[in-house]
């Protein structure tokens, strides 16, 4: 059974920091791009952050410089740094695990920024 859970959400003023975490479980989690995605209310879902198999990430323009995501393939745990919060970085964040032809998602954590 395939788990993804997300961990790390909470309340901060802007400005702030948050650290995003995810447990992967029931993947051979090496061979997976691992990626955030967000969900802001009354808005469509965006693609915040990714971090291939290999190493490789890529970053949505609106968070690039601000964001950081990594890995650690050990512990099958994939992270999101979060610095210089917005309020306009809220929403829900949704850990995912992606193969060409798999893909995952967890429950979500959220993240409120403001003051």
């Amino acid at each position: 059974q395939v788990q993804l859970v997300e961990s790390g959400g909470g309340l901060v003023q802007p400005g702030g920091s948050l650290r995003l975490s995810c447990a992967a479980s029931g993947i051979i989690f090496s061979i997976y791009d691992m990626g955030w995605y967000r969900q802001a209310p009354g808005k469509q879902r965006e693609s915040v952050a990714v971090i291939t198999s290999g190493g490789s990430t890529n970053y949505a323009d609106s968070v690039k410089g601000r964001f950081t995501i990594s890995r650690d393939n050990a512990k099958n745990t994939v992270s999101l740094q979060m610095n210089s919060l917005k309020p306009e970085d809220t929403a829900v964040y949704y850990c995912y695990a992606k193969t060409s032809v798999m893909h995952y998602w967890g429950q979500g954590t959220l993240v409120t920024v403001s003051s």
